[in-house]
């Protein structure tokens, strides 16, 4: 939870008033300074408050200020005499802290946050919370949505079609000393640009031609990632995949987001006028399947053709996904399914990527012990502004880069990652297994809690063995000169830290939105 205690109203006027002096066109964007820390003091950020003067960019297209009124809570020290109006508003339900209030809400369905609403101001703001109303499109139109401005309007528009939703003001109500650091943060997060200095640090390998006997002794083997530029030139997806030629290849196709299924064509205008902060992922494993063309114009790159899951055939759990989302979309930290290694081409667009090694817990992410749940911020900006600057002062530094169209990287199995869309793109993804991780995905696959741990399949108590007995009888041995290798090089030399960070006991990941 970020503190916002930051005199963001003053400075927000100040800034406005110095670009109007200085260009009267130029009110597009808004920057705040950072009087406090945006963290905990849990987190040692000793050289944090170097930076604590520096500013925050809001996108070109937010709002000025929350659609609400709703400040931090920290304003409300610097207005002597103003009573937070949250508090009175709430009755005796104002010792709630706002998270519990929201989730007492979230058990509600439209009609009643719509009745709720008429109760108090403080009720307004509350019920008009857009993850509140996200929810109810998510859970209840699974067959797709139509994306109308805001949640709450997709919502009434889907459920009372007579009612005509352009006729209301989607700004609504402004409510005066309403302060809270969890609803504005909520706002604040989903307005952000990325600053630049989260940008800046690109400590990736970046490999361009090298054979694929080096790929596999130097980044394979080892576990380490690699950044590889020019291997996908000849990919015709990497000529023809843009939205036009998309939309008309397959724009009545229905791609799975997140829980739902929805349209091509229904998904670009959802992420054309999208403004939240964790905003929707098409993340399909079936595309090929749906669209064959797509399958077929790409190929997996020659440093990963080796995967043995392929054994299973069609009952290989999920392996491949096309990907697609506007700036700000992506995936919070991870570790792939399964204990594979994966490899993700960008088509379109550019992704920032952060990477933990397999023995380094990123801050701000708390796995369960049987790695079966991992607990982290709500969105990828607020893990930035919270905890990116702890990163600095490690001796372990994550892994960073910018892969952009026409690069792939390399993400050996066990790292934790995470993945923010710099602008709208499209990717493939795809995760294998190869003789260098086999060991541990047979591992990861008999572990006591697989029902709860393997991903991407029906089957997950009964799939170590039906995976182990399909490469005994494709490739004969294979598995016991493995075991026979890995127990001579662990005799012959003490183990290494590459060699400790194969452990395939990491846990897995589901992919939640």
């Amino acid at each position: 939870m970020l503190s916002c205690k930051s005199l963001l109203s003053q400075t927000i006027n100040k800034k406005r008033k110095k670009n109007k002096s200085k260009n009267k066109n130029k009110n597009s964007s808004t920057r705040f300074s950072k009087k406090h820390n945006l963290v905990s003091k849990k987190q040692n950020y000793e050289e944090e408050e170097e930076d604590c003067e520096e500013g925050f960019n809001f996108k070109t297209s937010a709002a000025p200020s929350h659609t609400h009124g709703v400040q931090p809570l920290g304003n409300l020290y610097i207005n002597p005499g103003s009573i937070n109006s949250r508090n009175t508003g709430l009755g005796n339900l104002q010792t709630l802290t706002d998270e519990l209030v929201l989730d007492i809400l979230g058990l509600l369905g439209g009609t009643h946050l719509g009745v709720l609403a008429t109760v108090s101001k403080s009720f307004y703001v509350f019920t008009n919370h857009e993850p509140l109303w996200r929810n109810l499109v998510l859970e209840n139109m699974n067959a797709g949505f139509l994306y109308n401005g805001s949640w709450k309007s997709t919502y009434v528009a889907a459920c009372y079609p007579s009612f005509d939703v352009s006729s209301v003001d989607v700004s609504g109500l402004r409510v005066r000393d309403f302060y809270s650091d969890y609803l504005f943060q909520s706002w604040l997060c989903a307005n952000l640009e990325m600053k630049p200095e989260w940008l800046q640090r690109d400590n990736i390998i970046r490999r361009k031609g090298i054979s694929v006997e080096d790929f596999v002794l130097n980044f394979e083997e080892p576990n380490k990632p690699v950044l590889l530029e020019g291997c996908l030139d000849n990919w015709v997806a990497l000529q023809n995949w843009d939205r036009d030629y998309l939309l008309q290849l397959c724009g009545d196709v229905q791609f799975a987001v997140g829980p739902v299924d929805m349209k091509l064509q229904e998904y670009f205008r959802y992420a054309d006028q999208v403004m939240e902060e964790r905003p929707l992922y098409l993340f399909d494993p079936k595309f090929a399947e749906k669209v064959p063309k797509l399958g077929s114009e790409y190929e997996v790159p020659v440093y990963f053709r080796e995967d043995l899951f392929g054994v299973l055939g069609n009952e290989r759990p999920d392996y491949r996904w096309i990907i697609m989302g506007p700036a700000g979309s992506g995936s919070s930290f991870h570790i792939d399914p399964n204990s594979t290694s994966a490899w993700n081409a960008v088509i379109r667009g550019s992704k920032k990527w952060i990477l933990f090694p397999p023995d380094v817990v990123p801050p701000g992410v708390h796995p369960s012990p049987d790695g079966a749940e991992v607990a982290c911020p709500v969105s990828i900006i607020e893990w930035f502004m919270n905890f990116y600057g702890a990163t600095k002062n490690w001796e372990k530094k994550p892994i960073e880069c910018i892969c952009k169209a026409g690069e792939v990287i390399f993400v050996p199995n066990g790292w934790w990652h995470l993945v923010i869309n710099l602008e709208e793109s499209i990717a493939i993804t795809q995760n294998f297994v190869s003789r260098r991780n086999l060991l541990n995905v047979l591992d990861f696959l008999k572990h006591p809690n697989a029902n709860a741990l393997v991903s991407g399949t029906r089957d997950r108590v009964n799939l170590h063995d039906k995976f182990k007995n399909a490469i005994e009888t494709s490739f004969p041995g294979t598995v016991d000169q493995l075991v026979q290798k890995a127990e001579e090089k662990k005799a012959q030399q003490k183990q290494s830290f590459w060699d400790s960070v194969t452990d395939s006991k990491v846990g897995a990941f589901k992919f939640s939105f």
